[in-house]
Order: C-alpha cells, then sequence, then structure tokens
C-alpha cells in the first residue's frame, strides 16, 4: 500500500504551498531591474525578518535590519558556561516535521534534528504522570489506568464529532484547497466566538464522562502535555494545531535552533540577482543589523523613513515590521496613518500568552539509571500538577554534561515565577519533584549556573507568543492580510507586517516563515515585480483561497 501523503501546515484558512513555492526553479520571482539595489527596511532580526531579507536580497534589493535585542528572536538557545553545545532552549525548541517551509532552511543549512523528548514517546523513553499525589509510570499509553485512555479517545472523538477531523487532515495531505475550504470556513463561522474548553464540555463525547475525566485533560493533556491554559483560547487556534500536526512528530536541533538564524544570516545563496557570488545578510549590514528602531514615518515626500534609537533616520523603498504588535504603539512611534484604525484595533487587541522554564546542567543522564526497587527509570519525562508542570530530559549522550528542563509552565503557572530570582526558582522546582522522586537527589549531579526565562518580562516580547480569545478571528485576519495592499490608500501601502503573531499559527515557527514569505511578495508586488507564470506566489492565490470574511 503506497504512503500517505504528509500533513503539513497547508492552510487551513489559506492552504498555499509554501514548500513548493520555494523550491521551484524558476525561484520566487523578480523585480524590475531599475529597483535592484533599493533599501529595504526590516524591524526584527527574528527568524521571520531573516527570511525576509534573505529572499530578497536573492531578488536584487538591500535588507537593512533593526534589531533592538537579540539575532534569532524566540529562537534562543543560550549555551551553558563552559560549554560549546550544551544548551537550554529559551525560545521554540519543539518544531514539528509538518513546518515544511520551516525545514526548507534548517536543510538547507544543514542543522541536524532529533525526534523531541515529549510524554509517552519513544524519545522519552518513559513518562511518569504525578496527579493529587498520585504518581504513575508508563512507557506507552497502554502503561497508564484506563481513565487516561478514556480521556485520549475522548478528545479525538470530540474533534471528529464537532469538526469532521478526518475529512479535514485528509485535505490537507492531498493539498485539496477547495475541499478544505469547504469544510474549513463553516468551522470559523461555528467556532470563532466559542473558546477550547466550551468546545470540550459542549462535545457528546465528554459529556458522557466526569469532570475528573476534564480536569486530566488539562493538566496532563496527550501530546506535548497539558491543555488547561489554553482553555480560554479561541477553538479555531487549538483546532489549527491539531489539524496540522503541530503536536505530533516533533523535533529538537542539536546543539541549539539558534544556529538557524544565525548561519542564515551568514549564508551565501547561490542563485543571486544584482548582488556578487558570496553576498549574505551580515555583509550587506555591515556585520551586524542597526540598533532597535525607535521611529516609523513617512515624509512630506512620501518616502518611508525608519529612526533607530540613537536618531539616525534613513529613506527606504519599503518597510517589513516584524516585532512583536505592541512595540507598534508602545516602543516605536509608528506614524498613525500608516495603518488603518480598523488594523490599529487588531493590533493592539492581540493577546499575549506567559511562559516560564528553567533548565540546569547535570553531569550526565542519571535518569537513565534504573531504581534498585522498581527496575524502573530513575527519572522520566514529568508532567504533573505541582509547580513544575513539566519536566523534559535532554540525553547529550553517555557519561557527557545534559540537560533537565525543570519547570516548563504557562499563563498562571508563569505568573507564578515571574518575580523570583533565578536560585528560589529552582529550589521550588528541586522540591516539587523531591516528593515525586523522593530517592533522587537532582542537586548532586547540577553543574554550572542554571539557566531561566520569563518572557513576559521581556521589554522586546512582553510575552511568549499570541493566544486568540474567541472573537478574534477579524483582528487576525486583518493583521494576515496586510500584505495584500492593492485596495488600501496610498499613505498605508510599502509597510508590511510579518511574524508569528501576524500568523494563523501563533507558537510555532513555520507561521514566522509564511507571513516573512508573505511579506516577500508583498514588498516585490509593491516595487513592481512579479512570479513566475509557472510559481505564482502567495499574493496570486490569495484572492481565491484567502481566508473567510467575517462580516463587522
Amino acid at each position: 500500500m503506497p504512503a500517505l501523503p504528509p500533513v503539513t501546515l497547508f492552510g487551513p484558512d489559506f492552504p498555499f504551498a509554501y514548500d513548493d513555492w520555494l523550491r521551484h526553479p524558476a525561484g520566487l520571482g523578480q523585480i524590475p531591474a531599475r529597483q535592484h539595489g533599493q533599501r529595504v527596511a526590516i524591524i526584527g532580526a527574528g527568524i521571520a525578518g531573516l527570511v525576509c531579507g534573505f529572499e530578497l536580497m536573492k531578488l536584487g534589493l538591500q535588507p537593512v535590519f533593526y534589531e533592538s535585542g537579540q539575532l534569532g528572536g524566540r529562537l534562543r538557545s543560550q549555551v551553558f558556561e563552559g560549554t560549546e553545545d550544551v544548551v537550554a532552549e529559551l525560545g521554540g525548541m519543539r518544531f514539528p516535521e509538518s513546518s515544511r517551509a520551516f525545514y526548507h532552511y534548517a536543510d538547507l543549512l544543514g542543522a541536524r534534528s532529533r525526534p523531541f523528548p515529549n510524554p509517552l514517546t519513544q524519545a522519552a523513553g518513559s513518562t511518569v504522570i504525578d496527579l493529587e499525589g498520585e504518581t504513575f509510570y508508563a512507557e506507552t499509553l497502554q502503561d497508564l489506568p484506563p481513565i487516561f485512555r478514556e480521556v485520549a479517545g475522548a478528545y479525538q472523538d470530540a474533534l471528529e464529532e464537532g469538526a469532521g477531523f478526518s475529512a479535514l487532515k485528509q485535505a490537507i495531505r492531498q493539498r485539496d484547497r477547495d475541499t478544505l475550504k469547504a469544510l474549513w470556513n463553516p468551522l470559523v463561522r461555528d467556532w470563532d466566538e466559542g473558546t477550547f474548553y466550551d468546545f470540550i464540555t459542549s462535545s457528546r463525547a465528554f459529556k458522557r464522562l466526569s469532570f475528573r475525566h476534564r480536569e486530566i485533560f488539562g493538566q496532563v493533556g496527550f501530546g506535548t502535555g497539558g491543555w488547561d491554559s489554553d482553555f480560554p483560547s479561541s477553538m479555531l487556534e487549538i483546532l489549527r494545531v491539531n489539524v496540522t500536526e503541530c503536536d505530533d512528530n516533533q523535533r529538537f536541533f542539536v546543539g541549539g535552533v539558534e544556529q538557524i538564524p544565525r548561519r542564515l544570516w551568514r549564508h551565501a545563496p547561490g542563485r543571486l540577482v544584482h548582488w556578487p557570488q558570496g553576498t549574505h545578510l551580515a555583509g550587506l549590514n555591515q556585520g551586524a543589523p542597526r540598533p532597535g528602531a525607535s521611529a516609523i514615518f513617512r515624509d512630506p515626500q512620501g518616502q518611508l523613513n525608519v529612526t533607530d534609537q540613537w536618531g539616525r533616520t534613513d529613506r527606504f523603498a519599503a518597510v517589513i515590521a516584524t516585532c512583536q504588535s505592541w512595540l507598534l504603539s508602545t516602543a516605536i512611534q509608528t506614524q498613525e496613518s500608516l495603518f488603518s484604525q480598523k488594523l490599529w484595533m487588531a493590533l493592539d487587541r492581540t493577546r499575549y500568552m506567559q511562559s516560564s522554564k528553567t533548565f540546569v546542567m547535570v553531569d550526565r543522564p542519571f535518569w537513565k539509571d534504573k531504581h534498585p526497587q522498581t527496575g524502573h527509570d530513575l527519572m522520566s519525562m514529568t508532567l504533573t500538577d505541582r509547580l513544575t508542570r513539566g519536566t523534559y530530559l535532554f540525553d547529550n549522550g553517555p557519561d557527557r554534561p545534559s540537560v533537565m528542563c525543570l519547570t516548563y509552565s504557562w499563563m498562571s503557572d508563569a505568573l507564578k515565577m515571574l518575580p523570583l530570582p533565578l536560585n528560589q526558582r529552582v529550589r521550588l522546582a528541586l522540591d516539587a519533584l523531591k516528593k515525586i522522586y523522593p530517592d533522587v537527589d537532582i542537586a548532586s549531579h547540577i553543574i554550572g549556573d542554571p539557566i531561566t526565562v520569563s518572557w513576559e518580562s521581556d521589554p522586546n516580547f512582553l510575552g511568549a507568543f499570541k493566544g486568540a480569545l474567541p472573537g478574534h478571528y477579524r483582528y487576525n485576519h486583518r493583521m494576515y492580510g496586510h500584505f495584500m495592499q492593492e485596495a488600501l490608500p496610498a499613505q498605508e501601502r510599502g509597510i508590511f507586517l510579518a511574524g508569528d503573531d501576524i500568523s494563523w499559527t501563533p507558537a510555532w515557527v513555520e507561521g514566522a516563515v509564511q507571513t516573512g514569505l508573505n511579506a516577500v511578495w508583498g514588498v516585490m508586488h509593491h516595487l513592481g515585480g512579479h512570479c513566475h507564470a509557472d510559481n505564482p506566489g502567495p499574493g496570486d492565490e490569495y484572492p481565491r483561497y484567502g481566508p473567510v470574511a467575517l462580516g463587522d
């Protein structure tokens, strides 16, 4: 029997094959020769900005970067002191295989990846679930008590009943755009104003079960862990994650994912227009991005201007803003007339999720030792209702320093950590884990200094990523579709939005890459360029396959 086509992040709101567009031999398109060398400002050197810059450079434009923090954005890998490749993944750390546009760049740059040690996966080896003081050890779902299997089955039944899940997936596998839109658009109308929790509690599958079943689903869930921090989110947000397999077949990058944006910064593409062979983004930017942008405005001559934090102002043919959307109204003096009031409403109403992680480096992967009484692994990937919530174990090889993510938490659990200093975060995590593993002395294995992050306290991000609330679909539609500018008044053209919070799939790097590629098409079109007839771009397909419009 032939293998099924893979599930990819092909829509469902806008089913466009970005991976096919990227690898087509005709390239992404071309711009008129008179525009070659034109400068385009890119606000933010995260993966969205770098993808924009890389592809615009190949078209013959000069991307000029502004960055107020760190190159790579939320693809941030911090190396433990004294090592070269033992890292804590502070931002994105799990990358589903369905993210085909992102893997286009990861593969181009030679980044190596391995399966991520999620709960109940072979990569994790074993999993411990600890709820209300009761601890369960498992290597597969079948090792857990029946109630856990009932919860997992109920969720699959709810997805089938409430969303026609199998048919949606089949349309995505086959890249059948018309069928996918026919299935998805009614779900947008039905669930835009419903929460994830509404979906669960209104399903026949969960109605016949107890509150305890819903509680287990919220606390530990299935796939990557508990779902309760997402209960207030729009059901559409969760459904996109499930149907495009963002929560399945995830991988992590050996040596840290930050190598991808850093390599892209210095990678000289083999196919270039206008620029000499060997040109790369670092070279076009004198080795480093400019300081962060402090103002964006249109001058009396109609040209777009960007001022950096030290007062230098330059003119540009176009501007791409990939920064966190709130920064356009709080940290950057953005001329109000550059965006419509409806778009400003969308940008300012974006809701961001809090997230906290705390890592320690240990002398070796001691958790693989066997407990003398039970024969189980000494420690396991752990899901719990305690303060730590999720504990992940990263094995770098026998007798090599390895990494423990002691705690990975969201929303209110992350806010509990926010005011605490690093050492107290570690102590609290160790105390919680001691109640689950009373015979294990984790502290005796810790070497080097711990590493932690609370994304909501970072002034460049103010949160981990967007989490849309019920009723936010229209806002997301306005932001995502902003690259289509033919109908905009002249004063709103030439500035483009990109980044994962502009996408339909926040928290997943693929959304950042895809919106970056949308902005590339927008700039190309703005400067009089076009795609090859054999390789139409996202803007060429958008009028027919774009997101469904909900009236105001």
